[in-house]
């Protein structure tokens, strides 16, 4: 069991090595193309949802933290 543990070690630690090597080897050809009628539509979701996000964090932050126990 010990050595199956050490050679699984010395896979996943070659593997997580060679990784970037790889990738930094792979050729960076890329071509565009045009892409006709794109439009960003939803753009305004992310930033309200962060809004409110902000907005809640500061309601939790500032509420004092004076919650009493409410068992007897």
């Amino acid at each position: 069991m010990e050595m199956r543990k050490l050679l699984a070690s010395a896979a996943v630690a070659a593997s997580l090595v060679s990784a970037p090597i790889a990738a930094q080897a792979a050729p960076a050809e890329r071509t565009s193309t045009e892409v006709e009628g794109e439009s960003l539509a939803g753009g305004f979701l992310i930033p309200a949802l962060a809004l409110i996000a902000v907005i809640l964090g500061i309601v939790v932050i500032a509420d004092g933290g004076d919650d009493a126990p409410v068992s007897p």
